[in-house]
């Protein structure tokens, strides 16, 4: 219990430590308007299967370190589909944001 609580302790405070110095590499940090020129060509691109893979990255770490599946079984590319309407819904937040948004709705994670 104390490692689970350890863990989401540190992942809700790199926002706060994010500040001084940015903590978050990848896909996570481009925009949403930039996912959403990815996921118009899904079918025929390499660069959303980036964006796949660095959210499925991020669920396996915050699933491995809650001991929960976060996503409670949503499939990935129903996952995708809901983090594009976030995207179409708030363009200018950023792939993490709307990422964790899903991610907080389907979980426990606050």
């Amino acid at each position: 219990m104390a490692k689970r609580l350890f863990w989401l302790t540190l992942i809700f405070a790199l926002p706060a430590l994010a500040a001084d110095e940015p903590q978050l590499w990848g896909y996570g940090v481009k925009g949403c308007d930039e996912y959403l020129a990815a996921w118009q060509t899904r079918d025929s691109g390499s660069e959303f299967i980036r964006y796949q893979d660095w959210f499925t990255g991020l669920v396996s770490g915050l699933s491995l370190a809650t001991g929960q599946d976060v996503i409670q079984g949503v499939e990935i590319p129903a996952a995708m589909r809901r983090i594009q309407l976030a995207c179409d819904e708030m363009p200018k937040q950023d792939f993490f944001n709307a990422s964790m948004s899903l991610i907080r709705l389907l979980s426990m994670l606050k």
